[in-house]
């Protein structure tokens, strides 16, 4: 078995690991301020600004098909990238990529609001969860129903990521309720000018969701995305690709953070000695180092999987639960370690201590990933051991 590397994943990580160190990671400072002053840490120019720098380096459309532009990378390839952005609190993401369940977008749609979104001229959301669906999709209640060739959306969204730029939403809603969630989903793409409103929601993170209101919002039919009917099915292909990317930033920031826990156990006295000579600081980190690699295994088999062209799902799931779960064990432990300044402002371990809690529970929660993992083995669907035959 052959885990290295090849030479051009070697150049693509170096190169994205000195783009986020020299022009994104600078930009800590501000970013802290702005967002402790209730303000977004990272204005939408700002990121365009940095997008247009990052694609001179020829970082544009990670995941996104040669025929759009973009690099349309392997998964393991993005997978090691975004580890580098991880590496970085700042909410940056490189350009030249949008909701992937947007090429199933017809000609017209294409030129309206796929090619758009690509170039980032529009920003779009995906709206799917609401206040009694969060991690069971099956449960969406939100109604479309046709009147004459439009569709009438009504009911809510909430916890929607990217919402406030958005000019655009991807919803996923009931158009026949008989069929079950299998043939009763439909996606549509619905213009905020349409007549859909939103409103901020705040958290203890630096994200900002924000809960949508449809009140018999009118959405032509030619604005359907897929065929009526396949909104589940779309909903799932979109959760699955945050399934490796989150664990995959997951695993940036605790290289990062641990990183800062050896330089600080290495620097701090206590009793005449360095803090790391002690059995118990060893301890914290040698579990955080073994917590990590393991972490990254399972998230690059997720990855290698897709690339395969296997089902991911397993795997998946599989590494949104390690990944989640291992950083935010990391980041509590690398508080400890620092002690009173760990806790404080003055470092952004608190920050991103915050920033982590989340993604035990968004794009499916914990619980969801064990649900599935022991579901698939129980059922027979995933034998013991199954991904090595």
């Amino acid at each position: 078995m052959d885990f290295a590397l090849t030479d051009e994943q070697h150049s693509i990580r170096a190169t994205a690991r000195s783009f986020i160190a020299n022009e994104v990671m600078p930009l800590e400072p501000e970013v802290l301020r702005r967002e402790r002053a209730g303000e977004p840490g990272l204005p939408h120019e700002e990121l365009r600004a940095l997008q247009r720098r990052a694609r001179e380096f020829g970082f544009w459309g990670l995941g996104t098909p040669a025929e759009y532009g973009g690099a349309e990378l392997p998964a393991v390839t993005q997978s090691l990238v975004w580890t580098e952005i991880g590496h970085s609190f700042v909410p940056f993401v490189f350009g030249g990529e949008t909701d992937v369940i947007l090429y199933q977008a017809n000609e017209s749609q294409r030129e309206t609001y796929l090619l758009p979104a690509i170039e980032g001229e529009r920003a779009s959301c995906f709206a799917v969860t609401e206040p009694g669906a969060g991690s069971d999709l099956t449960a969406i209640r939100m109604r479309a129903r046709r009147d004459g060739g439009d569709w009438i959306l009504q009911g809510e969204k909430t916890f929607i990521t990217r919402g406030q730029e958005a000019d655009f939403a991807i919803v996923i809603a009931v158009t026949d309720a008989d069929k079950g969630y299998r043939g009763g989903f439909t996606a549509f793409i619905v213009d905020r000018a349409m007549g859909w409103t939103s409103s901020t929601i705040e958290t203890m993170g630096p994200a900002r969701p924000i809960s949508m209101s449809f009140e018999d919002v009118r959405v032509p039919a030619e604005n359907v995305l897929g065929e009526v009917g396949d909104g589940f099915r779309l909903a799932m292909e979109w959760i699955g690709r945050g399934r490796y990317v989150i664990p995959s930033l997951a695993i940036g920031a605790a290289e990062r953070l641990l990183a800062m826990a050896v330089e600080y156990a290495n620097q701090r006295e206590t009793f005449g000695v360095p803090i790391g000579e002690h059995q118990m600081i060893q301890a914290m980190i040698a579990d955080s180092e073994v917590e990590l690699e393991s972490a990254r295994w399972l998230v690059l088999l997720a990855a290698w999987t897709v690339d395969q062209g296997r089902d991911p799902r397993h795997q998946s799931s599989m590494a949104k639960l390690a990944g989640a779960t291992m950083a935010n064990r990391v980041v509590d432990r690398v508080m400890q370690i620092h002690g009173g300044i760990g806790y404080t402002r003055e470092l952004p371990i608190e920050r991103w201590y915050r920033e982590a809690r989340l993604w035990r529970i968004y794009e499916g929660s914990d619980e969801i990933q064990r649900r599935a993992i022991a579901r698939n083995l129980l059922s027979g669907r995933r034998r013991v051991g199954g991904h090595l035959a």
